[in-house]
């Protein structure tokens, strides 16, 4: 396994940021740390998509990372979403990440302006010069309007921070290739929940999930039975996790993720706008994929703790 991501892999979690009357609830969030690592995540991944991280200003971002590393205590790695449209903002986020503590850092796309492809390589090469952690790519077509080809990505792995990406595409032949072109020491991790399972048979090592974020102890097994080669226990959890998969981008995510939570009690149902609760045509369908696995994951934790220096290597699928 390539030096540049030792510790990055398996099933990391894109965690949800919490709010309460409009600001953000600490103590929800340590607890949402804690509920993770206690079963079995292998990372914490911050201040992205799922984190609703356009709608925080940089003290908040700096809030989040800063309890994220205070509560993992190296238990687990924490990954910092750094992306912005502008290249030198997205320079002063990973200033402030570093500074802060984080393991490594998730960099998306530039959105909105639609760079060309040597624009998007120069963006990347400026912010992977600033900083010493390993940075992951983070390509998610749906949302910013642009893709990275993959030359382009097979050019950017030469750099000497970029040692992953982060595949939301959902495009599982894309996948294979860069597998064929990149070789085993570029991570890739999935960020599609419904295929990421088909993607571990592609060469991915893991996901950035948001269904962890309900499941965590699920997914980590599901995890943990590839990795030891039990096929029956993973298609078991694979078909499991599948309607959750789904229920979760019923409508935008964050906006199902965080009524599961608050269903389960585990935090406020806050957005902040131009985000908005889940529309009632979808609480029942939600509800129920919900319903039928939560019994799953109370028995599963009770498995947990599972402690990080036993977890077999992600580089072993």
């Amino acid at each position: 396994m390539n030096h540049r991501c030792k510790g990055l892999g398996g099933w990391m979690t894109a965690l949800v940021t919490p709010f309460r009357d409009g600001r953000i609830d600490e103590s929800a969030f340590v607890f949402l740390c804690e509920r993770q690592i206690e079963r079995g995540c292998s990372g914490l991944v911050v201040c992205g998509t799922t984190g609703e991280a356009p709608t925080l200003n940089p003290r908040e971002q700096a809030q989040i990372i800063r309890l994220a590393v205070e509560t993992a205590r190296g238990r687990v790695p924490v990954v910092a979403g750094v992306g912005s449209n502008c290249t030198a903002t997205s320079v002063d986020q990973v200033y402030q990440a570093e500074w802060l503590g984080a393991d490594a850092l998730l960099c998306v796309v530039p959105y909105y302006n639609r760079p060309s492809q040597d624009g998007m390589f120069r963006h990347f090469l400026t912010v992977q010069s600033k900083t010493g952690l390993p940075v992951l790519l983070y390509d998610v077509p749906s949302r910013t309007g642009a893709a990275l080809d993959v030359d382009t990505i097979v050019r950017l792995a030469d750099l000497p921070h970029i040692v992953g990406i982060k595949d939301a595409s959902g495009d599982l032949s894309r996948l294979s290739v860069l597998r064929r072109k990149l070789g085993p020491d570029f991570l890739l991790l999935s960020g599609d929940d419904a295929t990421a399972p088909a993607a571990l048979e592609l060469g991915c090592r893991g996901c950035i999930s948001v269904s962890a974020n309900v499941v965590p102890a699920l997914c980590a097994s599901m995890h943990r039975s590839w990795v030891e080669g039990d096929p029956v226990r993973f298609r078991f959890l694979r078909d499991l996790l599948a309607p959750l998969a789904v229920g979760l981008f019923l409508e935008s995510n964050p906006i199902p993720v965080k009524w599961a939570l608050a269903r389960l009690g585990l935090i406020e149902d806050d957005l902040r706008l131009p985000l908005t609760p889940l529309a009632g045509q979808f609480e029942a369908p939600l509800r129920d994929a919900l319903d039928r696995i939560v019994f799953h994951e109370a028995e599963e934790a009770r498995r947990a703790p599972y402690p990080t220096s036993t977890l077999p290597s992600a580089t072993a699928a």
